[in-house]
């Protein structure tokens, strides 16, 4: 080799050596708990409930034994009952509202246990540092397209959900003295949208940050959706790096029955999550600020090019301010209308009553008792139908009373419009809360909660309060292959003109009407409770083929 060759290759190797010297190492993840107890809350429903109970998913006690003291939020929580409202599209109301500040407050200070799980941890006091939110399984039949782009507005599709995710940067980015963890919905059985599910997290975990040049450490993402879809899907910590494998599946691989994961699904999920949970903690309090900036007070305005829908889902809101009573339940008539009638599925051996009844009651001396044994896979309704279509468009929607034999029970909501022979079928679907079981809650539904259902035109558009009303009911319908049975009581079904802006009386303040049931209510069935979102809808086509021979509608 000449000189000049060698000095060549010399300078080559000093390049890179100084390189190397010069380039940052991966800075390696810190695995340690907290030093001091941490306040975690968890905003959840059922699922989030199974995860968290000891003998189920083991998370509460987890989490308390790596130095977190979990609260956390579930039905009937909060000012105007937000804690009902966890479906994707409620983000918008939860982190980036007029009612925000007021929400937040009461998230951050809140150190109750809404569910039951281990808490060995004294409160350490302060704000609740983590915020941890998780929406249930029927979030994850979104539609549309995989790849379709963020949307304008919030909805149950690929497009909506990533708006909403964007817009809750906004608000994220104003508090980086939190650190708010997403919880991906977990996934369910049917196949139908599945892969929009897939796509939709897997821009969570990999491409929502960047897309939108989030570079605070405030915000982190842990795939429970993966993670149930196969034994060989992880969203874990391995080897010194943060490691996230899909498997071959995009479905639900733990399932209980229904699309609650399992047992196993749930302690798998929480042998994962804990470690990493630690990992965001010790990155995030790396830099975090010690309270928050003066400028956090209230969320950013939104952008015009992603307005915020004005009408915000508020079911089982406050209370009205005002009401119209549509039926009260003295009797079984209500004027316009037939009464209450069931339709159900008649090749199966489903069975449905409805009437009012004098055992159980809120006010007056009767309620409607709505009984229902549905056979896997069929369907029944208790519905009214009006002789001539109704203008409720100067009411802010519906509200009623309800009472359960048990926890978790699942019904429809339904609002009908068009004529007879073309019925228009929007829909909310309830999950019985637990509160519902000791004595009567109030369900508050404004119009733009009762979507449309799938399999008609225009599915998953809002009820439009300007539209004429055909009807009403209570529909009851199944998970796959799974029967659904139980008994429900309603009272003062109403109109209401307006919500109060006063916080409601928690369940706990509300008076007890105990003394006032006259049955025996059934506990619920371990820790398997549905969570509430519009999963299930009864076919309004066969009704209308029954009306038909009824009423002439114009």
């Amino acid at each position: 080799m000449n000189r000049q060759l060698l000095w060549i290759f010399i300078s080559f190797l000093v390049a890179i050596l100084l390189f190397t010297a010069a380039s940052p190492q991966p800075k390696e993840l810190n695995l340690a708990a907290p030093d001091e107890p941490v306040k975690l809350i968890f905003i959840h429903h059922s699922t989030g409930e199974n995860w968290l109970a000891d003998g189920y998913g083991n998370l509460g006690k987890a989490l308390s034994d790596n130095n977190y003291f979990v609260s956390d939020t579930n039905y009937g929580w909060g000012p105007n009952y937000i804690g009902d409202r966890t479906d994707i599209p409620d983000w918008i109301e939860w982190f980036r509202s007029d009612q925000t500040d007021t929400y937040m407050n009461a998230l951050f200070n809140e150190s109750s246990q809404h569910t039951s799980f281990s808490r060995s941890l004294p409160d350490p006091g302060r704000e609740n540092q983590i915020i941890m939110f998780k929406s249930c399984f029927p979030n994850s039949e979104l539609s549309g397209k995989p790849n379709d782009p963020a949307g304008t507005y919030g909805d149950l599709s690929v497009a909506g959900a990533k708006y909403v995710y964007n817009e809750l940067l906004r608000y994220f980015a104003t508090r980086p003295d939190k650190l708010f963890v997403v919880i991906t919905a977990p996934p369910v059985s049917n196949r139908t949208n599945a892969e929009n599910a897939r796509a939709f997290n897997l821009w969570l975990v990999n491409d929502w940050l960047g897309e939108n040049k989030y570079t605070q450490n405030n915000v982190a993402v842990f795939d429970f959706y993966n993670i149930l879809t196969a034994d060989n899907a992880h969203h874990h910590y391995q080897n010194g790096v943060i490691i996230h494998k899909t498997g071959n599946r995009d479905t639900l691989y733990y399932p209980t029955g229904d699309d609650h994961p399992s047992e196993k699904g749930s302690r798998k999920a929480t042998d994962e999550f804990v470690p990493i949970l630690n990992i965001f903690y010790n990155q995030w309090t790396a830099d975090a600020p010690i309270g928050p900036p003066e400028s956090s007070i209230a969320p950013e305005a939104p952008s015009e090019e992603a307005p915020i829908p004005q009408d915000q889902p508020h079911a089982s809101a406050a209370s009205p301010a005002t009401s119209i009573t549509l039926t009260d339940f003295e009797t079984d008539s209500i004027p316009g209308t037939n009464g209450w009638e069931v339709f159900w599925d008649e090749s199966s051996n489903t069975s449905i009553q409805c009437a009012s009844q004098a055992n159980t009651v809120f006010s007056g001396s009767r309620s409607l008792e709505i009984g229902f044994d549905i056979s896997p896979n069929a369907w029944g309704t208790c519905a009214f139908f009006y002789d001539s279509p109704q203008d409720w468009s100067q009411s802010e929607g519906v509200t009623f009373l309800l009472h359960s034999a048990e926890t978790g029970l699942i019904f429809d909501v339904h609002m009908y419009s068009g004529n007879s022979d073309a019925l228009e079928s929007y829909v909310y679907t309830i999950e019985s809360p637990a509160d519902s079981t000791d004595g009567w809650m109030p369900i508050s539904l404004g119009w733009t909660d009762f979507h449309r259902v799938d399999w008609e035109e225009n599915a998953g558009t809002p009820f439009n309060r300007s539209t004429q009303v055909a009807g009403f009911a209570f529909g009851f319908s199944t998970y796959p292959d799974t029967p659904n049975t139980g008994t429900i009581w309603v009272d003062d079904l109403s109109l209401f003109e307006g919500l109060s802006t006063s916080e409601p009386q928690s369940m706990a303040e509300a008076p007890s009407y105990e003394a006032e049931l006259q049955v025996e209510t059934e506990s619920s069935n371990g820790f398997q409770l549905p969570c509430g979102s519009a999963m299930f809808a009864l076919p309004s086509l066969l009704i209308g083929a029954v009306l038909m021979k009824r009423n002439n509608w114009i």
